[in-house]
C-alpha cells in the first residue's frame, strides 16, 4: 500500500504565539478513526513552520508602508511581519512539541541569515517557498547543509525549476518537487493537477508531491490518485480567526476529513492489475446471472440453445460455458426459470 507523506502547513496561522503554534501541532497529531469498516488511520506526518529574517525581507519602503487591514498586527507591514515571527528559540520549542508527537518537523527558510536555527535543532527536511526558487543564492546554502530538501513550483516553469535543481544537486538529490499554484485561493481552472503525472514524468528520479491552495478537501485526494507521494496543506485551530492565511486553512474538522481521505485514497489505489477482489464472492454469486431453464425439461430431453436464457445468481454455467450445457441429455427434471447444474446433466 502506498504511503502519502502529509504535511501540516502552520505558516503564520500561530498568529505570533508559540502556544497557538503548539495548539496546531496537537491537532496535526491526532489519529484519525474510520467508523465504517473500523479503521484507525494513520495522522500527520509532519508539521511546518516558516522563518522569515525581516532584515532580507523586503524593501524599506514596503517595510515602512502602512498596512492597514482586518488582518494586521502592526501600524506598518514591517510591524506586521514582526508580531508575527517567532525566534530561533520559539521554532526550536514547537520542534520539540512536534517531535514528542512522533511528528517530522520541516522548516520553510526564506533567507539565508535563517539558518541559524540549526544551532539549536535540525529539521527532517527544509523547504523552499515558491516565491524563494529563483533564489539561488538562499538554495546553495540550504543545500550545503545536506538535508533533504522540498521545492514548491508555485511561481516557477520549468527553466527555473531546472535552475535551482542544478544548484541543489551540487551538493545532494535528496530532493521533493511539490506542484503548487500560488494563487490563494486556487481556482478550479488553474489547478492543473496533470502537472503531477508531468513530474513523475520528467522528475522521477526526485519525489514529487502537492502542495494545495485550494478551497476544501478535494484537490489533495485528487492529487494522490495521480501520483503524489507528499501533501502539504494550510491549517489552523479556527477559520475564523484573524489573519490572512486562515480562511483558505483547514480546521480540525477539515484535517480530520482530509487525513481518511487520503489515507482511504492510500487504500483504494490497490495494484496495478485487474482481478476479482475475494471480497466480493458473495456479492458474484448472488448477483451474476447463469444459464438458465426457458421451460421445464425433463430427463431424457437434449438442450437446446433456444431452451435457455439467463438468470440469477451467479453460481451456475455462465454464457461463454453454455456449450458445455447445450447437447447434453437431462437427467433431473429441472423446472421452468430455474439454473442448470452439472448434476442435472448425463
Amino acid at each position: 500500500m502506498n504511503h502519502t507523506y502529509i504535511i501540516g502547513e502552520i505558516g503564520q496561522n500561530h498568529n505570533g504565539s508559540v502556544d497557538l503554534a503548539k495548539l496546531i501541532v496537537d491537532l496535526v497529531s491526532r489519529p484519525v478513526h474510520e467508523e465504517a469498516f473500523n479503521l484507525d488511520l494513520r495522522p500527520m506526518d509532519a508539521v511546518k513552520m516558516t522563518k522569515r529574517d525581516l532584515g532580507e525581507e523586503l524593501t524599506d519602503s514596503q517595510m515602512n508602508r502602512p498596512y492597514d487591514s482586518p488582518n494586521s498586527f502592526g501600524r506598518t507591514y514591517g510591524e506586521h511581519r514582526a508580531k508575527l515571527e517567532l525566534t530561533d528559540e520559539e521554532h526550536f520549542e514547537v520542534y520539540r512539541h512536534a517531535k514528542s508527537l512522533g511528528l517530522d518537523f520541516v522548516e520553510t527558510l526564506c533567507s539565508p541569515g535563517c539558518l541559524s536555527l540549526l544551532k539549536l535543532f535540525i529539521p527532517d527536511r527544509l523547504k523552499v517557498a515558491s516565491r524563494d526558487l529563483t533564489n539561488l543564492p538562499l538554495l546553495e546554502a540550504m543545500a550545503e547543509t545536506r538535508i533533504p530538501i522540498i521545492l514548491s513550483t508555485g511561481m516557477a516553469g520549468r527553466k527555473e525549476l531546472d535552475d535551482a535543481l542544478e544548484v541543489i544537486t551540487r551538493h545532494h538529490d535528496r530532493i521533493a518537487i511539490l506542484h503548487c499554484v500560488s494563487q490563494y485561493p486556487t481556482a478550479p481552472d488553474n489547478l492543473n493537477l496533470l502537472t503531477i503525472s508531468y513530474l513523475k514524468h520528467h522528475y522521477g528520479q526526485y519525489t514529487i508531491g502537492f502542495s494545495d491552495h485550494t478551497i476544501g478537501i478535494a484537490a489533495p485526494v485528487a492529487a494522490v490518485a495521480l501520483g503524489a507521494e507528499i501533501v502539504e496543506k494550510h491549517i489552523t485551530i479556527d477559520r475564523r480567526m484573524k489573519g490572512t492565511d486562515q480562511q483558505g486553512s483547514l480546521g480540525p474538522d477539515g484535517v480530520n476529513r482530509m487525513i481518511r481521505d487520503i489515507r482511504l485514497a492510500e487504500r483504494w489505489l490497490g495494484r496495478e492489475e485487474l482481478y476479482i477482489e475475494p471480497a466480493v464472492a458473495a456479492a458474484r454469486v448472488k448477483l451474476e446471472r447463469s444459464v438458465a431453464t426457458r421451460r421445464d425439461l425433463h430427463p431424457g430431453d437434449i438442450v437446446r440453445e433456444e431452451d435457455l436464457h439467463l438468470l440469477s445468481p451467479g453460481d451456475g454455467y455462465k454464457w461463454a460455458d453454455r456449450a458445455q450445457v447445450v447437447g447434453r441429455m437431462v437427467k433431473n427434471f429441472i423446472p421452468r426459470n430455474e439454473l442448470i447444474y452439472s448434476e442435472d446433466l448425463q
